[in-house]
């Protein structure tokens, strides 16, 4: 597959999945807080299901935005800054202002 055809792929996926105002606050809090976070602790700070964050972070991951890491039977996820800065770049540093 052409390498511009799979970039749009990932573009489109990724402008989708922003579209969603859920998962601009999960990223936005991620990105303030500069590190991995539980998706309970994620979920309490938003008040968010447990459920509803896992469905909105399979959904960032599945686009590339996120990395998710699990320790036993807790995730932890963290941003995917490389994504940001290829496809979106200075778009974290807009969600703070």
């Amino acid at each position: 597959m052409d390498i511009k055809i799979k970039n749009d792929q990932q573009r489109a996926e990724i402008f989708k999945c922003l579209s969603d105002p859920n998962r601009l606050q999960l990223i936005r809090l991620l990105y303030k807080n500069k590190k991995k976070m539980s998706c309970s602790e994620l979920g309490e700070n938003l008040n968010l299901s447990l459920s509803t964050v896992s469905y909105h972070f399979k959904a960032l991951r599945l686009a590339g935005l996120t990395n998710t890491i699990k320790d036993g039977r807790t995730k932890y996820v963290s941003l995917r800054y490389d994504t940001f800065e290829k496809f979106l770049p200075g778009f974290l540093d807009t969600l703070l202002q």
